[in-house]
């Protein structure tokens, strides 16, 4: 092949789509895991239960159960993989019910697509799967109104293998595609759906489908393993290979949505500066988030925290924060109180002590 045609098939490639950040899916590879440390989540009702960063499961909240954890098991090229197991199979999935895994993509991330106008672009989903099960399995995308969905098919060839996928999408000319912080496109990966929700691959319909007609239900099966790396949703109608990230670049990316940060020194530390306000109350920033979050998030807190005041000693506020709260920039508290020996206007430096968390949720 001449240089020119290889230039000329690469610019057909790429068209309309940068060689860097063309991924829309955050984590696609599965790395980063901030909720868990690989342990298992057990995914029993329709509440959204987060395995890896970014990528959801749920279920409902009778008849099946499967767990989700982040694996060592992958494909060459890769270290991370999303492992679903049925620990409780639905024989018989109702008209109603649905077993998904996926993500939900933020509205500015894909304002460029045009969907919902003359201008949208054909994307194209890519991504790596194994199975226990073979067979014909579905998937699909969806607006935030639920009302816009696109349903896709994939083939299983061989149990226990792994197996690269590629689907293309046409843009939705139609419907109402967020271009905010809010959900732009809901990715579904179906393991498992009731009649009403499922459809025909390839089209748009202005409808809440999750699947295809026909497809194999996982959940079905009791012990049955689904396995998801690689995931990778791309302007154009060729796949290109997984645009892999430097992990802190990931990580980033991630505490948009979620963030973690945790005393795990083995001792106490110091770790902010807040100020009285009485002889017993603290208020003030805490910490700032790693990056600023998509939204005001919801925060908790694990372990014991404390303050200092002047010549090192203990205020004697509650080991548990009082006041937790946020912005979009850091986890504040808007009155820490139970102390003694504070004094208004001074500074009274926080600690924490080992294995204590704070936690910060701004999930689509």
């Amino acid at each position: 092949m001449s240089n020119q045609s290889e230039l000329a098939q690469l610019a057909s490639v790429f068209a309309g789509s940068a060689l860097s950040n063309r991924n829309r899916i955050i984590n696609g590879d599965m790395r980063i895991d901030q909720r868990n440390g690989g342990t298992s989540v057990t995914v029993n009702s329709s509440g959204n239960f987060y395995a890896v960063d970014r990528f959801f499961s749920t279920g409902q909240n009778t008849d099946g159960v499967f767990t989700a954890q982040q694996s060592s098991v992958a494909p060459a090229g890769f270290y991370n993989s999303l492992l679903a197991t049925v620990t409780t199979a639905d024989t018989s999935v109702g008209a109603t019910q649905q077993y998904l895994v996926g993500q939900a993509i933020e509205g500015l991330n894909i304002a460029d697509l045009g969907w919902g106008t003359s201008n949208a672009q054909t994307v194209t989903l890519s991504f790596w799967v194994r199975s226990s099960l073979t067979g014909s399995f579905g998937g699909s995308v969806m607006n935030s109104a639920f009302n816009r969905s696109n349903p896709f098919s994939y083939t299983i060839s061989s149990a226990d293998t792994w197996e690269y996928k590629t689907v293309t999408i046409a843009g939705d000319t139609s419907g109402t595609w967020l271009a905010t912080n809010g959900v732009g496109i809901r990715l579904y990966f179906s393991l498992g759906a009731g009649s009403t929700y499922v459809g025909t691959a390839g089209s748009w319909a202005s409808s809440f489908l999750v699947g295809v007609t026909g497809q194999t239900n996982l959940i079905a099966t009791n012990g049955a393993t689904f396995y998801l790396t690689g995931v990778q949703l791309e302007i154009g109608d060729t796949s290109t290979p997984f645009e892999h990230e430097l992990y802190s670049v990931t990580l980033q990316k991630c505490q948009r949505y979620f963030c973690k940060i945790e005393n795990n020194t083995g001792s106490l530390k110091y770790f902010g500066i807040l100020q009285p306000f009485t002889s017993s109350n603290v208020f003030g920033v805490l910490k700032d988030f790693p990056a600023e979050m998509r939204a005001t998030p919801t925060v908790a807190q694990s372990g014991t925290f404390g303050c200092y005041i002047a010549g090192s000693a203990d205020a004697g506020v509650s080991t548990t924060i009082g006041g937790l709260a946020a912005t979009s920039r850091s986890w504040i508290t808007t009155g820490w109180g139970g102390g003694s020996g504070l004094v208004a206007g001074y500074a009274s430096v926080t600690y924490w002590n080992d294995g204590a968390y704070l936690t910060a949720d701004a999930e689509l």
